[in-house]
Parts: C-alpha cells; structure tokens; sequence
C-alpha cells in the first residue's frame, strides 16, 4: 500500500484536499489513496507554513491547520476475509445514493454475485459486482452482506463476507405547522402560519423549500419563507391548513399535521346590549286618542271588533231616536185644541 502525500513531523494528518479511498481493504490487495492537489513543492499544501496562523474548523468535514485545509480522517480497515463488502466512510441521509462494492481478495474474478439485506436477496444472482439504491429512504437502514462464487484460480465454493451495517440518517423531522398568536381569532385579526423544521447540522448547507395547503387546495408553492402571513382575516379563511418541506430536488419530502384555523364573525350589538348615554327622565304623557286611532288604521283586531260594536249600537240609537220622533209628531197631533174638542163630540 502506498501513499502519494505523507506529512513528516511530529503527528501525522491526513493529506490536504480531499482523500480517495475506501473503507475496507481485503488482505493483500493494492490500493492508492489519493490526495488531490497540487504536486509542486512551492505550491504543494503537504507543507507547512509557520507564518499562517493556528487551527481554524471550517465544518464537519474539513479543517484548517495554519491556514491549510485538511480532508475528514477515517477509517481504514484491512481484512482478511475472501469476500468483503466495501459501504460509503461518509454519513448517509434521506435522499442520497447508496453504492455497495463486493470486492474479492485480489480483486479475482466472482461469479454469481448475491445482495443481501437482513438475510434477505436483493436481486437474482449475476456478474455485478455494484449494487446501488439511487435515493435511500430511513427504511433501507440494516445489516448488507454479498456472497459470490471465485472463479479459476479461486476455490470455486460460494463465499459469503461479513454483513456491514447501513444507518441511513434523517435529513429533518417532519415539520410541525403553528400559528402565532392563536388559531383562533376574531374576523379582521392577522395570523401567520409557520411552517418548522431543521436540516441536519452536517446537512445544514442544504435548502429546503416549503408549501402551504388549506382544505385540499395549494396557497404557496415551493417557496424558501417557511411562513405564510393572512393580514386580515374572514370566515373564508376559516379550514385545515398544512404545509409541506421538501428538498430542492424533491427527492425528500414531508408534510404536517393538519392544523385547524377558526375565525369568529363580529356580531353587531344590539338595543338592549347597547348602554343609554344619559340617565332617563320622566315617562312621557300618554298621547291623546286622534280620529286616526278611533278609526280603522289600527292594526288591532280585538279593537276593530269592538269599533264595528260600537257603529252597530250607534246606528240602533240612531233608529230607536228616529221612531222616538216619528211617535212624538203623532202625540203633538192628538194634543192640538182643534183634534181635542172634535174627540170630545
């Protein structure tokens, strides 16, 4: 094995830049790692510099040293199994690639080549040697392993290599919709609906892109504010609201739960709930009757009825009255001199 950069001093660092390799070697086998870069020694950064200043960490996977960058160290295990299976050194999240390598000792040629997950067959035996998951989910996370049959000049029998554990990390959680300052509110309040979650901080750099729904129908799509602002709020806005996250991509994605909203109408006040502006006085007067009321414009019916009485005894007076004259013209008649003396014979 041998190394293209090696750093000669007091502790060893690994070479600037980014370092090729894989994670597991099979016994006897050769391998080159890689440190890219320049090669020249007035350029090479496999040197030091005393007038640079002290080590600076620019994030999970690089660091500096007086002022040079250095890749992320890993691990680097040499086995002595006929059959290994070599997985990313890097952390694995939702939505990237996953690529497996059954390597052989010597690199001999392999036939007959198996995938396992949990003991489990991935595809049907065959000459691929590669097997890849082009957009991982939590749900691929578990125990690989490969077995594969060495041609000439190996033994000919089925081996089998050692399972490697795969851990397929969250990039963020589900996102939880609220609403500030309530849910609930008067019609003509504002609220804003914020849509919360939070990458992973070795996945940090990335961007996520959310949209809002209410009742089944899209209100922002795709859009980097995780907030959605209703200045002045009707009935109409009343519904389930939820939002959704997701990558720029879309190879990862995830929505909340729903979250109702409920706006209250303002009800008008009314004369008794209303306060009088200035203490009450005196009742008033009873009004006087007017020929209107005496008459038939009221919309009284026990009144109307005792009016219609009322006429219909009138007009019996009035008839009474009339007979009452019509006898007393007669009386008049007989009590004339003339007609008194002419009875009297």
């Amino acid at each position: 094995m041998k190394l293209s950069c090696v750093l000669g001093a007091w502790a060893l660092y690994v070479c600037p830049a980014v370092l090729l390799a894989t994670q597991m070697f099979p016994a006897a086998s050769s391998e080159t790692l890689k440190c890219e870069g320049p090669v020249s020694p007035d350029h090479s950064s496999c040197h030091t510099d005393e007038e640079e200043e002290d080590v600076t960490h620019s994030g999970d996977a690089d660091f500096q040293i007086k002022g040079y960058k250095f890749s992320k160290p890993f691990h680097l295990i040499v086995s002595y199994d006929w059959l290994i299976l070599q997985s990313p050194a890097t952390a694995i999240f939702e939505g990237d690639p996953l690529v497996l390598h059954c390597r052989a000792w010597q690199d001999w040629p392999l036939t007959q080549v198996i995938f396992y997950r949990e003991d489990s067959a991935l595809g049907p035996p065959g000459p691929k040697r590669e097997f890849s998951i082009d957009v991982v989910q939590m749900s691929d996370s578990g125990l690989y392993h490969c077995s594969g049959i060495f041609r000439s000049p190996g033994p000919g029998a089925r081996e089998t290599s050692s399972p490697v554990a795969i851990t397929v990390q969250e990039l963020f959680p589900a996102p939880v919709l609220k609403a500030s300052p309530s849910n609930e509110l008067h019609e003509g309040g504002s609220v804003t609906l914020s849509c919360q979650t939070k990458l992973s901080l070795q996945r940090s750099s990335s961007r996520l892109l959310f949209s809002f729904y209410k009742d089944g129908r899209s209100l922002s799509i795709k859009d980097i504010s995780s907030e959605l602002q209703i200045p002045k709020a009707s009935e109409e806005h009343s519904g389930s609201y939820w939002c959704e996250a997701a990558t720029e991509d879309r190879q990862v994605w995830k929505q909340s739960s729903q979250l109702e909203i409920r706006v209250q109408a303002l009800q008008k006040p009314t004369a008794s709930e209303t306060p009088p502006t200035e203490p009450p006085g005196p009742p008033p007067p009873p009004p006087t009757p007017s020929a209107e009321h005496l008459g038939f414009s009221s919309f009284d019916p026990h009144f109307h009825h005792q009016m219609r009485l009322l006429l219909k005894q009138m007009q019996d007076v009035k008839v009474l009255l009339g007979h009452l004259v019509m006898e007393l013209r007669d009386l008049t008649v007989y009590l004339k001199p003339g007609v008194t003396k002419a009875a009297d014979k």
